[in-house]
Parts: structure tokens; sequence; C-alpha cells
């Protein structure tokens, strides 16, 4: 006959569980938590059932084509430093990258890319973001005092961005861990009592339009950051929008973009999922299952004013979102006046600490 060793992990601290003869009940050497036994049977046959494997997986064939003669008159500029593709309409001469500020250099005529399926036009125009850059400025304590007066403009760019927008439904379920917490005390001592729980959620989520950015020159923490956009404003894809602007060609797929989309509609389901827990002292995640269905992507284009500036010979990009106006950018920090803002805070807490002290000091 086969010998088989049966394991119990705690499921407070993960030690392995042993039987105690004279409790006649499952106990942890650790942490000297008491188990009855069916109960811990229950438990772990819940922990041991099978469960489906995460299924993370899209429909990116789309069929906007250009048609023919469509595309005539959007011309294609190409940096020869950073190697981004810009299109534009017919009229424009000659141009800068919005990305590195070098001159671009027109190359020829758009063809064998998708067509975008929908467009946001652009709400502000130059004008505004100047503004935006100003009102950036404002409230920045440690912002140093000649920056705004200093920071010169090289260049503000109206592009159009590329993104991929993916819809779906997931279905999730996920199990948490909460504890209680519970103090008491009697004349002689102080009471600490730790209830564990498992905690199951399952349901369904569904998605629409989750961005993801097309672009690799385009950081995408900036531009997850000028979110969100009103999708209502959308529109089916003309060229006419790109009068006066241009229009960056993506450079990352559908397909090479599913996996950022999948970390954001992942995080995104926990988070949700989460915050349906409450009442528990301790929480965290045991167990997490994501499935997708009827995954699909559309290609869009999104109104984004970048406005590159110098300073003291470094370069600083900024972002406004053309339909919103919502403004991002990092800025200088003026060193002598954050070591002082440092230095004062150091000095509250330090006067915090002191006056904790002596009241310990009191009480004993």
């Amino acid at each position: 006959m086969e010998n088989t060793l049966l394991e119990y992990k705690c499921p407070c601290c993960g030690g392995a569980i042993s039987f105690d003869a004279n409790l006649q009940k499952l106990k942890c050497p650790y942490c000297d938590t008491e188990f009855e036994t069916e109960a811990l049977k229950s438990y772990d046959a819940e922990l041991q059932q099978d469960r489906p494997e995460e299924e993370l997986k899209w429909n990116t064939e789309m069929g906007g084509t250009w048609q023919e003669g469509e595309e005539e008159g959007l011309q294609v500029f190409t940096c020869k430093s950073c190697g981004g593709e810009l299109v534009t309409d017919g009229n424009t001469a000659a141009t800068s990258c919005p990305y590195c500020d070098n001159p671009v250099v027109l190359t020829g005529r758009l063809s064998g890319d998708l067509k975008p399926d929908f467009v946001i036009p652009f709400k502000y125009d130059k004008k505004a973001a100047k503004e935006g850059l100003l009102n950036h400025f404002k409230g920045k304590k440690l912002l140093p005092k000649v920056f705004k007066d200093e920071n010169h403009i090289d260049e503000i760019k109206g592009i159009y961005v590329p993104f991929w927008l993916f819809d779906a439904e997931a279905n999730a379920n996920i199990r948490y861990r909460g504890t209680r917490l519970r103090t008491w005390m009697d004349s002689n001592y102080i009471y600490h009592e730790t209830q564990h729980y498992a905690i199951a959620r399952a349901g369904s989520l569904a998605f629409e339009r989750v961005p993801v950015d097309g672009s690799s020159k385009m950081e995408d923490a900036l531009m997850e950051s000028i979110e969100p956009y009103d999708f209502s404003d959308a529109m089916d894809f003309q060229t006419a929008f790109l009068a006066g602007y241009l229009a960056d060609k993506y450079d990352v797929t559908a397909d090479d973009s599913i996996a950022r989309a999948n970390e954001r509609i992942k995080r995104s389901t926990e988070q949700t999922f989460e915050s349906t827990v409450h009442g528990y002292s301790t929480l965290r995640t045991e167990y997490s299952n994501i499935r997708l269905n009827n995954g699909q992507a559309k290609y869009a284009l999104y109104p984004v004013w970048i406005l590159n500036t110098t300073w003291r010979d470094q370069k600083y990009t900024f972002a406004m979102n053309g339909q919103t106006g919502k403004f991002v950018g990092d800025l200088p920090l003026d060193k002598g006046t954050l070591f002082k803002w440092l230095f004062g805070l150091t000095g509250i807490l330090s006067a915090v600490g002191f006056g904790i002290l002596s009241l310990v000091h009191y009480f004993l």
C-alpha cells in the first residue's frame, strides 16, 4: 500500500499544522492557532477545487482600410532623428518633430496603414495650450521663481495620437483573506484576538473603450495622465479633421497593445471588487482569476497638444488634452526652497516627537 503524508497549511501564517492529542484539535506550532478538523478540511477542499485558467484574449481583426482616393492629400513626414512618422494634410510644407523638436522631411503619400475608426476633434486651440502652461505653473511653491519668466517655449504642436480602444466583458473570481482584531483587558492582562475570514467575490464587469496609445514615442504614463476623454464627442473618421494638425502614425499594433490593456482591465476589476469588501481590519488578495469575453479593439485618434520648452539648456515636455484641457508635465524643483521645507517639516516632527516623549515620561 502506498504511504501518503497529508499536510495542512495554516491559513493564518502558512505554517504546517499538526494534530494536538491533548486538545483533540489541529494546532499551528508557529502562531498557536487552533482549528477544528472538519472546518479545516472544508477550507482545504475549497482551496484545492479546480478553477479555470485566466483567459485574456482579444479579437484585433479590424476592417478599417482606406478606400480608393480617400488618402489623397495626406502626406507623411519622417523624423530622421527619432524615426517618428507623422501624417498631415497636403498644405503643410515643413514642420518639426513634436517628440524631439528636430526638422522632419516630407517623404511621400500615406499608404498601407489601417484607417482610423473614430476621431475626437480638437476643442482647445494653441492659445489655450499656452494659457494651460501658465496655469500649470500656478500654486507650485517648489517651482524656481525664475522658471516662469525664463522658460522658453520652443514649439507647440497639435497632434492626433493613435489609440487602440478595447471593449470586453471581464468575468472574475477573487478570494481575499480578511482579519478582524479585538482587544480587551482586565486587571492582569491585555488580550488580543484575531479572527481570520475567507471572503469570495465573483461577477462580471463590462469595459468599453479602454485606451492604450499606439505610439512608442508617446510615454504611456503621460498619455494616461491626461485621460479621460469623453467619447460622446467622437465622430467617424474623416481626413478633414487633420487640416492644420499632425497625426502620429501608430507603430505599436493592436496585438502588441493587448498586454497593457489586460493590465489596465485586470487592475480596475480587482480594485472594483475589493471596494465591495468592508468591515475588516486587514485585507489581502489570495487568489484572482479574470477571464475576458467578446474582446474587440478599435482604432481612434485623440487630440493632444505637445509643448516643448527649454530652461537652462534642459528640455521639458508638457501635454494637454485637446478635448478637455487637462494639462500635465514635470517641472523643476527649487532645491533651496525644498531644503527649507524639509528642514521645517523635520523641525515640526521633532517637536511632535519630543512632546510625545515628554508625555510618555510623565505617565511613567
